[in-house]
């Protein structure tokens, strides 16, 4: 499958001309996520390293449990509050 396909099928996020542009967009999409909670980005990694060896049904388990337990987190309440006034949120590591 050639990379404009992989784009149009949602596998691939970006199709950039060379090296340079990867880095760039790279870089810009590591920023991004170093924005978001600590919380929420761990538990995205767990949820797929998770999911990788288990089934759809006990993956989708697993994840109701952990969201389950981040409505708890004071990261949520940041994000919220954050949103609210109209400011970027501030997490704590």
């Amino acid at each position: 499958m050639g990379a404009e396909r992989a784009l149009a099928v949602g596998l691939a996020n970006a199709v950039l001309p060379d090296a340079e542009a990867t880095l760039a967009h790279a870089l810009q999409l590591a920023s991004r996520i170093a924005a978001k909670s600590p919380l929420a980005v761990r538990g995205v990694k767990e949820m797929l390293a998770y999911a990788r060896d288990h089934s759809v049904a006990d993956s989708l388990n697993y994840i109701a449990t952990w969201n389950a337990a981040m409505l708890q987190s004071e990261d949520l309440m940041e994000a919220m509050s954050a949103n609210m006034e109209k400011r970027a949120p501030v997490f704590k590591d």
